[in-house]
This record gives structure tokens, C-alpha cells and sequence, in this order.
């Protein structure tokens, strides 16, 4: 890639990140804004419990585009693994610290998605499948979340797919966006999904 493309494709990426879609998906819902009901955290998870599986549906489809489409687009240029790495990074820091909501953003975990089956549909398949795994035997969402993005580097490095250090780079945010998570599994009151959740 030559010139001001890599720049303006890093700046384009952020911005796109920058769209949590929870906040517009809840108000055009009529929905109660989703960083001061529930979790106080504006993705899939919060959307879900406060209004249903249709905006939760959306949310999820919007934040793991947004992750997706901007490497896709620029792997039509030539882009170097770095360059990809770099603007799925872009994208992610825009979900968690977004211009548009004064930097008040998600944990990140649907952009992650969409950024890392852009990159590699296997590495996306081997986080998602330890996703499901995880969520399957103990329905917790942050659980299932955290267990794949710890394995993820991992799944990278014998993948080959991405730069390793923005890909752990990745992990370790979205780690720490949900140290409160984290808080609440070690004193065994993260809440459980129930399979009526959502209905």
C-alpha cells in the first residue's frame, strides 16, 4: 500500500467502530439506552435482556460488520497482514472508546468476531466454536467471551493469521473491558442465562 491509503483507512475504521449500534438500535426500539439500564454496557448481551432477540439480533449483525467490512475492503488493496491487523484494531478501538457517545463504548466482543473471521475464517471458527463450547456448559456470556479471546492468540500463532501482537493486543482490551465481569465470576454472581432469556 502507498501513500495516505493506510491512514485514511485506519481513521475510516475508527469512525465506523465509533457506531455503537446498541445506542441507535435501542432508541430507534424505543428501548431504554442501554449504558443506563441493566449492564450499563451498550452491546448484544444488554440488548438482549432489555429488549428481546430482534434489536438484540441487530446489534449483533451491526458491531460484527463493523469489525468485518473494513478489512475486507481493504484487502482489495494489496494490504499487508500488519496493514489488515492494524485496521481490525482500528475498528475494535472505535467500538470501545466511540467519538460519537464521548467515548462511552462496549466491551467489544461482536467487532473482535467480525474482525478476526475477516482475517481468518478459521481463526474465526476455532474463537467462535470455544465461544459456543464455553457457553453451552455454563451460560455465561463474559465467561464464554473471555475463554475464547485467552485462546485466541493461541489459535492465531499455529494459524498464521493476523499480527500476533495487535491480535493479543485485541485479547488484552477486551479482557480488561470486562474486569468487572471478571469481579463477578470469581464471586459467583455473574448472571446465567436461562433458556428463556430473550424470549
Amino acid at each position: 500500500m502507498l501513500g495516505l491509503l493506510p491512514f485514511a483507512a485506519l481513521i475510516i475504521a475508527y469512525l465506523l467502530g465509533s457506531v455503537c449500534m446498541a445506542i441507535p438500535v435501542c432508541a430507534l426500539c424505543g428501548l431504554p439506552d442501554p449504558r443506563q439500564q441493566g449492564s450499563r454496557n451498550p452491546g448484544t448481551t444488554n440488548v438482549l435482556r432489555l429488549g428481546g432477540r430482534g434489536p438484540a439480533a441487530l446489534t449483533l449483525a451491526g458491531d460484527t460488520l463493523k469489525g468485518l467490512l473494513p478489512v475486507l475492503v481493504l484487502r482489495h488493496f494489496d494490504a499487508s497482514r500488519l496493514e489488515l491487523t492494524a485496521v481490525g484494531l482500528a475498528a475494535f478501538l472505535g467500538h470501545l472508546y466511540p467519538i460519537f457517545f464521548r467515548f462511552q463504548g462496549g466491551k467489544g466482543v461482536a467487532t473482535a468476531f467480525g474482525v478476526i473471521f475477516a482475517l481468518s475464517p478459521w481463526l474465526g471458527l476455532a474463537t467462535g466454536v470455544t465461544w459456543l463450547l464455553v457457553f453451552a456448559l455454563w451460560r455465561i456470556s463474559s465467561l464464554a467471551a473471555l475463554s475464547a479471546f485467552v485462546l485466541m492468540p493461541v489459535y492465531a500463532h499455529f494459524l498464521n493469521a493476523g499480527s500476533l501482537p495487535l491480535l493479543l493486543l485485541i485479547s488484552l482490551l477486551l479482557i480488561w473491558r470486562h474486569r468487572s465481569n471478571i469481579q463477578a465470576l470469581r464471586r459467583g454472581q455473574e448472571r446465567h442465562f436461562q433458556r428463556h432469556d430473550g424470549a
